[in-house]
């Protein structure tokens, strides 16, 4: 069999992974980058997951991608955050050298024959029949393909904010992509502008430390992926805390007819929940202080990242405001924090699999989708990838539902919602939380990924030895019964007090307690977690039943009686798939869903 080639275009966390899905299904790829030297580079914060993003890390892992790999190998300091909160919405975190994690994401593709780079920028896509064909460049050099995935995070029509000052770029340091908006634009699909941002960077040798307080990760981590070889190396690097103040506040409220947000220059809509430092002295004006963390971009590096501080304040302004700082008060810049607006594409263009509703074979994954964050990106990527592979092989799109992973939630809220804002991934967007653990991806997904063939056989019998690990585990509490001031209690209902752990079962069932502390821990929140998950579990096999009842392609919702005319305007203008899409649009009501629902079943015996 000839294998196909693919084109992506872009090197971010979304080229990447789609670049990895695709050759681990072994396929061509060829990936139109700017600058190659670029790939896989950390354009905003040093760090790899958190609150929900964390949990999305491990399923792409779980999955067979490269994020948690990358961020392994680069580690600096892992810390799991949320833990004051259940299990379920643990956060793990890494925070990475930026430089060592761009050389591995880029060595984890490079070691691929089948990959190959190309440095011309995409001007154009080739479409004959409402299917792409392939891709034209700057230099009017023609590219064929059997599928293409746009990847091209804020650089499209990309444009720099720094005060009253701005310049067309990707990012600080390298040039925007033109003309590829206009080229799809021209296929009929919409577009919109929305805006990011990112702190200042300054010297390490201008911070006086000893005024700022430590933050260090935890003692003994679990790293993001099971191909990591344990023992885990955790240098546990600290990152330092600042505070802002009401100079500082004073300064900046000053000054907000300098930012380019306030004064009407942006026109692009940033996110709200990761908000500059200016929107941050409006909308929660009665704080006298918010906390900073000044982190290390990479290993004994002297470039600090200021999380906290993102600003588009003109350069002077920055500077005095973090003057006014303790422990910054001699700060030097060496880069000034920035907003950057960009182009991206409504998802409601987009099916299931990512692929665009109107051109076959075209795939959108990352920002230019209208999302925030490396995470998010990254698991657009994987999705893109590996069904871009099964449209070409014509086999059945890869599909993650809701009840089965944080990538599902994603994509499921991505291509029903009205995005007009950045996406950000939540714990409390995913309604089966409770049964969606960062500790219990590669149960939820791994033989799934296997099945497909993107996860690796030696990776799927890593698993099922770690699941078999976990089994006797749990066979050994459940068949236990302890002796507790002269009665008889199973060890399962033991384990399930608030006050006991795993640990306290070691001296009645000795046989678990040399077991490695993540199948001990997996083992001990399957058992404390199992009431809340039966639970969960009959609401999604409710929810499973709307999503198995197929919406026809050449459906006319005018047509359907009882429809109101906002559920006729939203379903025509995102075109569900299926019946449990549709009851997640804003605007369609239950009653809306009941009529059309009696609407297909008539279809069908007509």
């Amino acid at each position: 069999m000839n294998k196909a080639s693919i084109i992506v275009i872009g090197g971010g966390h979304a080229g990447i992974e789609a670049a990895n899905a695709v050759l681990s299904k072994g396929h061509k790829v060829n990936m139109f980058v700017l600058d190659s030297s670029a790939i896989g580079r950390m354009s905003c914060n040093p760090s790899i997951g958190g609150l929900a993003k964390g949990h999305l890390v491990k399923e792409i892992d779980a999955l067979g991608g490269i994020m948690g790999r990358a961020a392994d190998n680069s580690c600096l300091q892992f810390k799991t955050l949320n833990k004051s909160k259940g299990r379920a919405v643990w956060g793990p975190r890494a925070q990475v050298d930026k430089i060592k994690y761009a050389s591995a994401s880029k060595s984890f593709l490079t070691k691929h024959r089948n990959f190959k780079v190309i440095s011309e920028e995409v001007v154009d896509l080739i479409v004959k029949n409402n299917k792409v064909l392939g891709v034209i460049t700057s230099n009017k050099n023609a590219f064929f393909s059997d599928a293409v995935i746009v990847t091209t995070g804020t650089f499209l029509n990309g444009l720099i904010h720094i005060g009253k000052d701005n310049y067309s770029a990707g990012r600080i340091g390298e040039k925007a992509a033109h003309n590829l908006t206009d080229s799809i634009i021209n296929l009929g699909f919409e577009t919109g502008r929305l805006k990011t941002g990112t702190p200042p960077r300054i010297e390490a040798k201008s911070v006086d430390w000893k005024k700022l307080e430590p933050s260090l990760g935890d003692d003994n981590p679990q790293p993001f992926s099971y191909k990591t070889k344990l023992p885990f190396k955790n240098l546990n690097i600290p990152s330092f805390i600042a505070y802002t103040n009401e100079n500082v506040h004073s300064l900046l409220e000053n000054n907000l007819y300098n930012s380019p947000m306030y004064s009407g220059k942006i026109n692009g809509v940033g996110p709200r929940y990761c908000p500059s430092i200016e929107d941050k002295i409006v909308r929660f004006s009665d704080r006298s202080r918010h906390m900073l963390y000044l982190e290390p971009e990479w290993m004994d590096s002297n470039q600090i990242y200021i999380n906290g501080f993102s600003t588009s304040m003109p350069k002077k302004i920055q500077l005095s405001a973090l003057r006014s700082i303790s422990g910054l008060e001699s700060a030097n810049l060496i880069r000034p924090g920035y907003a950057i607006e960009y182009d991206y594409f409504p998802t409601r263009q987009l099916k299931s699999t990512l692929e665009t509703k109107s051109i076959s074979n075209l795939f959108f994954a990352g920002q230019v989708n209208g999302t925030s964050g490396y995470e998010e990106a990254a698991a657009q990527g994987l999705l893109a990838g590996i069904n871009s592979v099964l449209r070409i092989e014509e086999s059945d799109p890869f599909i993650i539902n809701r009840n089965e992973g944080y990538i599902g939630v994603l994509i499921d809220d991505l291509i029903t919602s009205s995005i007009n804002e950045p996406y950000r991934m939540f714990t409390s967007s995913a309604e089966y939380r409770l049964s969606l653990r960062s500790d219990n991806a590669d149960f939820r997904l791994t033989e799934k990924g296997f099945k497909a063939g993107i996860v690796s056989k030696s990776q799927y019998n890593t698993f099922i030895i770690r699941k078999n690990s976990v089994k006797s585990i749990e066979s050994a509490i459940i068949k236990k019964t302890i002796s507790e001031e002269s009665k008889s209690i199973s060890a399962q209902k033991y384990l399930c007090r608030p006050s006991v752990g795993i640990q306290d079962l070691f001296n009645f069932i000795p046989s678990i307690k040399h077991k490695s502390g993540a199948a001990l821990f997996t083992a001990e929140t399957n058992i404390k977690y199992e009431g809340y998950v039966s639970r969960e579990t009959i609401r999604a096999n409710a929810m499973l039943q709307n999503e198995r009842v197929k919406i026809p392609k050449n459906i006319n919702f005018c047509q359907i009686n009882g429809l109101s005319s906002e559920a006729v305007e939203k379903l025509n203008k995102v075109i569900p798939e299926n019946l449990g899409q549709a009851s997640r649009i804003d605007g369609v009501r239950p009653s809306d869903i009941m009529c059309l629902s009696i609407f297909i079943k008539q279809e069908r015996f007509t």
